[in-house]
């Protein structure tokens, strides 16, 4: 799909008083999202037999965290998409675990609709856990990697 198809229905979009549109021309499609105001309610709900504390972050999201791990910050997907460790399968991954990582470093790719979207760390530190699998669907905002 063209280019300026897309910037075209995306200005449709904010002039309108539509959230979504998607758009099919023959095997292409684009789908065109955007959020007003959201609001996040948090509910209680019973804790089972899980270890893990739950803790309301800032953004408003249910996180669980573990008690040792209070101060590890997270890298979170900036979009639903595809996760990979790699920049190419025959490449060998950006990070591993216990890898010193800087303020800007790639740490892994989001595919979203043919795009590879580059993540760059906004924290420095230590690699203390990858929570995703190479190849595996991620949601907006979900962690992807915990740094300490």
């Amino acid at each position: 799909m063209d280019l300026r198809k897309i910037k075209k229905l995306i200005e449709m979009l904010q002039e309108s008083d539509l959230n979504e549109i998607e758009v099919r021309e023959g095997e292409e499609s684009v789908r065109i999202n955007r959020e007003k105001e959201v609001q996040h309610y948090v509910q209680a709900q019973p804790e089972t037999t899980s270890k893990a504390t739950k803790s309301v972050s800032k953004r408003g999201s249910l996180e669980e965290d573990k008690d040792e791990d209070l101060n590890l910050k997270n890298i979170k997907s900036p979009m639903v998409g595809t996760f990979y460790r790699k920049p190419a399968p025959d490449k060998s991954p950006f990070i591993e675990i216990g890898q010193k990582i800087n303020i800007g470093d790639t740490v892994c790719i989001v595919e979203a609709m043919k795009m590879m979207n580059q993540v760059k760390s906004e924290f420095e530190g230590i690699i203390k856990e990858i929570h995703i699998q190479d190849g595996q669907p991620v949601e907006f905002d979900q962690t992807l990697i915990s740094v300490e």
